[in-house]
């Protein structure tokens, strides 16, 4: 499968966000765990540092009862056993707030409140006077009391530990994972970064060859196109001067054959009679050919200024009044819909409505009286098929001339639109087979399509799509 440049591009860099978000998360993850852990660990020394608080109070109050026992010196209980005991509590207090999010450290914590209270009786007794005996006995039930209190400080220390080593081993685990993992990360990310910009500087490169190329043959397109415009209108001025030129050897024929048969009409056989009467048709044949042909070559030629918005039913309406008499006298019946506004060359369309018609008049039926049928469309430029997809969202009015007259065979849709093309003889259907072809070249010239359709028998039908708005041939070119 290939992958055009783009997609490869965009496809290394999709790898190179995908690892450095995966990266940023690991990232994240390591800096969070480390953050836990150091709170973990802050945490364990706090309830540490409480715990042996307690303990040491405690132990420094055992060693007051035992300095009082031994010497009876007051003054190893000051202060005061209640003032200790006091002090402690404020500690333990201290501890079941810190430890409060953890349960089993809240039941510890439970325990350790009975064996405190248990502590707090002894030390309250312990500084009453008495017998040395029973001071002896107060101070190994203390003792006894005190092993314990430590095993339990020491079972929470415990549980302290272990939270922060379990911490610890998740924070290595990230730690060595985080290392391989930001240097694989950043060496694709570099990879793929060089990878992107050689890519783009042939990219570029290649498109600056491009823009070379494409310069230079619009240049040479230009240079053509000039060449062609220059060709065409001395072809025009050729074409005009000619035909112009060639009406005076046509006349001065027609005029000596006219004084012929009127000077010497009595005196020519009739074969030489015959004669003049075929080379006065011929003239008047050669004369109706150059007309069209001047027609041809100024058919479709169209200026900036000659470019409006056209009432096409008002149009219609002068083509009919101009066909009145024709119509008429061929008895032909025509039915139209209510014609958009086009922009155009009023002059154009009116011949070409007028090609149209005429060239229906000329081939119907002399079995049925012509009936001629005119409908539109207003279509999008997609909808039709045949506009590139430059012009898909473009408005185009698509016109149909159906009728019901001989109709033609469809092989020959493509052939009636040619210059002298003729599906008939001059002595069957008269004309020089130049209509049609002046009307592609006026819809060509408005960027619009024609085509035909044909029923042998039957009647035809001429589709012209026309765009409402108009476009140089500049602004096609650019699309």
């Amino acid at each position: 499968m290939h992958f055009s440049v783009h997609k490869k591009i965009r496809l290394g860099f999709f790898i190179a966000f995908t690892v450095i978000v995966a990266a940023s998360v690991f990232s994240y993850l390591v800096a969070k765990n480390l953050l836990d852990n150091a709170g973990r660990l802050n945490h364990a020394i706090e309830v540490s540092k409480r715990l042996e608080v307690i303990t040491r109070q405690l132990k420094e109050a055992e060693a007051a009862i035992r300095g009082y026992t031994l010497t009876q010196d007051s003054s190893f209980l000051d202060p005061s056993m209640q003032e200790r005991s006091n002090r402690i509590e404020r500690e333990y207090l201290l501890l079941r707030k810190i430890t409060s999010d953890n349960p089993v450290q809240q039941k510890h914590l439970d325990t350790l409140r009975q064996l405190l209270a248990v502590k707090y009786r002894q030390l309250q007794l312990g500084g009453e006077n008495s017998t040395q005996v029973k001071q002896l006995s107060k101070v190994k039930e203390g003792e006894r009391s005190m092993d314990i209190i430590d095993n339990k400080v020491r079972d929470m220390t415990r549980i302290e530990e272990g939270l922060v080593q379990e911490k610890s081993e998740l924070f290595h685990f990230f730690a060595v994972m985080w290392v391989p993992m930001i240097f694989i990360s950043s060496l694709v990310a570099i990879v793929i970064g060089i990878y992107s910009y050689v890519t783009l500087t042939r990219e570029f490169k290649l498109q600056l060859h491009i823009e070379s190329r494409m310069k230079s043959y619009q240049r040479d397109l230009q240079q053509n196109i000039s060449l062609l415009n220059k060709t065409n209108q001395e072809l025009e001025q050729f074409a005009y001067v000619a035909s112009h030129d060639l009406q005076e050897p046509l006349r001065k024929i027609s005029t000596f054959s006219d004084r012929l048969q009127m000077k010497y009409k009595e005196q020519l056989p009739p074969d030489a009679i015959q004669l003049i009467d075929r080379m006065v048709s011929a003239v008047s044949r050669m004369r109706v050919l150059i007309n069209d042909l001047l027609v041809f070559s100024r058919a479709g030629r169209i200026t900036p200024e000659s470019i409006t918005p056209v009432d096409m039913n008002r149009l219609l309406q002068e083509v009919l009044s101009d066909l009145e008499v024709t119509l008429e006298e061929k008895n032909v019946q025509v039915k139209y819909d209510q014609l958009p506004v086009i922009e155009g060359s009023d002059t154009s369309f009116h011949q070409l409505f007028q090609n149209l018609l005429a060239n229906s008049i000329k081939f119907a039926s002399p079995d049925r009286p012509l009936q001629i049928n005119i409908h539109h469309q207003l279509l999008r430029g997609k909808e039709l098929g045949v506009v590139k997809e430059s012009r898909w969202n473009d408005s185009y009015c698509r016109i149909s001339f159906d009728d019901n007259g001989i109709g033609f065979e469809q092989a020959y849709a493509d052939r009636i639109f040619l210059i002298f093309q003729r599906l008939h003889g001059i002595s069957e259907y008269s004309g020089t087979g130049i209509g049609l072809a002046i009307c592609k070249k006026i819809v060509d010239s408005h960027n619009g399509f024609i085509q035909a359709y044909g029923d042998p028998g039957k009647g035809a039908t001429f589709v012209v799509i026309l765009p409402l708005k108009h476009r140089s041939r500049n602004d096609e070119a650019a699309d």
